[in-house]
């Protein structure tokens, strides 16, 4: 048997692939700071940016530009509380800035909200605090998430993006979108997400490292999944799946392929990978060393998501392999 024969040519090559990354896959996470004059780069992110409310909109416009179908917003106000108060003002920094891309860009492109409060408290953490068991309130978190995400809507996100790993929250959600008119709403949840390691630069990015106290949690390891756990993250996106959740998501993605093939093959949803901060350093890291082709090594990794069974994945590479994808 000769395989090689659908190697030699690389128009031949094209025709067998099996998997491509295109435009429509990709979604840029924004990093909008309020305060902030202009942007300020990620020193653990080379070529990620906070964005100030005078500056976002290019980068949004950049996106459209690339042929990039959706961003993923992420808000980094100057008021931390408790309870994260600022995502549950309408005039808050989310609610602006959701405004402010639909009064300039109208359906260009898709905006999807990320749903915590993990940016938002002076704690870190992606919920109200129960101080006696030292970890997030699951049902206290829900009733304000539900808010959250009515605010969100109302301003003109096209989809919710819930991140806390709360119990029950794509039915909360749901129910509060519902009862407010929001039926047309879809929920990409984040319905398997690891405590991982992975996520250090985003917290750089997002100035959302949980604090730890007496009555606080060092990590997120109460509410987040161990990452030791592969038919636990099947269960989490099932029970997701049955609560009405439009899209699922792995996160991370890289260390977790198995994972999401897993939940591919046994659901029928949609399915979101996140190619997450850490990884997306490690590759910037090592091509600015020159240890790595940069663009081919990017290109592989996303192409492996596709191959492991993502339909779409949320990566700080968007724009970058946008540039380098022809359609």
């Amino acid at each position: 048997m000769n395989l090689r024969r659908l190697r030699l040519n690389s128009n031949i090559r094209d025709l067998v692939r099996e998997h491509y990354v295109t435009k429509n896959d990709l979604i840029m996470p924004v990093f909008i700071k309020e305060g902030l004059d202009g942007k300020n780069e990620i020193p653990s992110m080379p070529g990620i940016y906070q964005f100030g409310e005078n500056s976002f909109l290019d980068e949004v416009a950049e996106c459209i530009d690339l042929g990039i179908k959706a961003v993923i917003l992420f808000g980094i106000p100057k008021l931390k509380d408790s309870c994260g108060s600022d995502a549950l003002d309408e005039e808050g920094l989310i609610a602006r800035s959701v405004r402010k891309i639909k009064e300039t860009f109208g359906d260009k492109i898709a905006v999807i909200t990320d749903l915590c409060f993990c940016e938002f408290t002076d704690h870190g953490h992606c919920g109200i605090i129960n101080p006696h068991l030292k970890t997030v309130d699951n049902d206290a978190t829900l009733e304000i998430s539900k808010k959250q995400a009515v605010i969100h809507a109302k301003a003109g996100a096209d989809m919710i993006a819930p991140s806390g790993m709360m119990d029950g929250i794509v039915e909360a959600l749901r129910e509060g979108l519902d009862s407010e008119g929001f039926k047309h709403i879809p929920i990409m949840s984040y319905s398997t997400k690891f405590a991982s390691a992975f996520y250090g630069p985003f917290r750089d990015a997002a100035e959302s490292a949980p604090v730890e106290s007496d009555y606080l949690p060092k990590d997120r390891k109460t509410y987040q999944m161990d990452v030791a756990n592969a038919r636990e993250a099947l269960l989490e996106s099932l029970i997701d799946q049955e609560e009405g959740a439009d899209i699922l998501m792995v996160k991370p993605a890289l260390a977790f392929m198995d994972v999401i093939k897993t939940i591919k093959e046994n659901t029928l949803k949609p399915l979101c990978v996140y190619n997450v901060s850490g990884e997306y350093s490690m590759v910037k890291a090592a091509a600015m060393n020159g240890w790595m082709n940069y663009e081919a090594l990017m290109m592989e990794i996303l192409t492996s998501f596709k191959r492991a069974g993502a339909d779409m994945i949320i990566s700080y590479h968007s724009k970058d392999a946008a540039k380098l994808i022809q359609n």
